[in-house]
């Protein structure tokens, strides 16, 4: 698109010259351009182009790529009603453990006795996790930690059951990375079916990164693992693949087997259903099929 913005009917003839189907009539089209946007889109028509040019394969049309567009929508909605499940899951844990090991230090999670000192220390080249999460606005934009501090002034930080409610997914992931403690964390891991805390550190980081990707709005369908995701006991990979998004999907289905197995049922009947009604659509099952690896 260039470096200057273009309006709706500039956009519409660029589609055009690079030989993009716009079977929708202009209204419609204009429709979708004004609501999703072009420059989103084109995180979708991409999978359709095939020069550096930005020309389209013969045959891409507009309705798939909205099709495309719309499947991830729907999947990323899914995914974070489940992956929230694991959140919770997994932040009742590490409070519970290690609140109740560590009883005299309610804020353990400050405590260098208890978590590495590269989370809470901050160094004259780098501030510390804690120290960038626990701000004067984060405890302002939390009523439970702006009235602890109002009724214990004294404190420098709030206890761990109520700090840890409001640290994000990743922040708390780092938090148990740097736990002194691998008895408590291995009883964490356990708690999800992972018995090496390793490997447990590496299939929830990449269920953070999905988290995320979910929570911004970001493209999902063609995700990739940054690595290979830890060989589990019980997570059944096909063949080599432990980086497509499948493979990410089967160890979310093993984790909330250990939440629910009801709750891992209703996933993967509402993954199964959303990749089913969407496979009618042949180029779109080509994508869930070859990109997602879902079959």
């Amino acid at each position: 698109m260039g470096k200057k913005a273009t309006n709706t009917n500039v956009q519409i003839e660029l589609l055009k010259g690079r030989g993009l189907i716009l079977d929708y009539d202009e209204a419609k089209i204009k429709e979708f351009l004004l609501d999703i946007g072009y420059y989103r889109l084109g995180f979708y028509w991409h999978h359709f182009e095939i020069d550096v040019d930005h020309n389209f394969a013969k045959g891409s049309k507009l309705s798939d790529v909205i099709a495309l567009y719309y499947l991830d929508v729907d999947l990323r909605t899914i995914l974070l009603r489940y992956l929230n499940r694991i959140e919770i899951h997994f932040r009742t844990k590490v409070i519970y453990y290690v609140s109740n090991r560590f009883k005299a230090s309610p804020a353990w999670f400050a405590d260098d006795g208890v978590v590495k000192n590269s989370f809470i220390h901050s160094t004259p080249y780098k501030t510390s996790m804690l120290n960038r999460v626990y701000t004067p606005e984060f405890i302002n934009n939390n009523k439970t930690l702006k009235k602890h501090h109002q009724n214990n002034p004294e404190d420098t930080y709030a206890p761990a059951w109520k700090t840890l409610e409001f640290f994000t997914f990743g922040v708390l992931l780092n938090l148990y990375k740097e736990i002194r403690d691998e008895d408590i964390k291995k009883r964490v891991s356990e708690s999800l079916g992972v018995f090496n805390p390793k490997k447990f550190e590496n299939l929830m980081s990449t269920v953070v990164l999905i988290r995320n990707i979910c929570s911004h709005g970001d493209v999902l369908y063609d995700f990739k693992t940054p690595r290979g995701l830890s060989v589990v006991p019980g997570i059944d990979f096909e063949g080599s693949d432990r980086s497509s998004l499948r493979a990410s999907i089967k160890v979310i289905e093993y984790l909330l087997k250990h939440i629910s197995v009801n709750r891992k049922n209703d996933f993967l009947n509402e993954i199964d259903n959303l990749f089913a009604e969407n496979s009618k659509n042949e180029t779109i099952k080509k994508i869930i099929t070859g990109k997602i690896k879902y079959k």
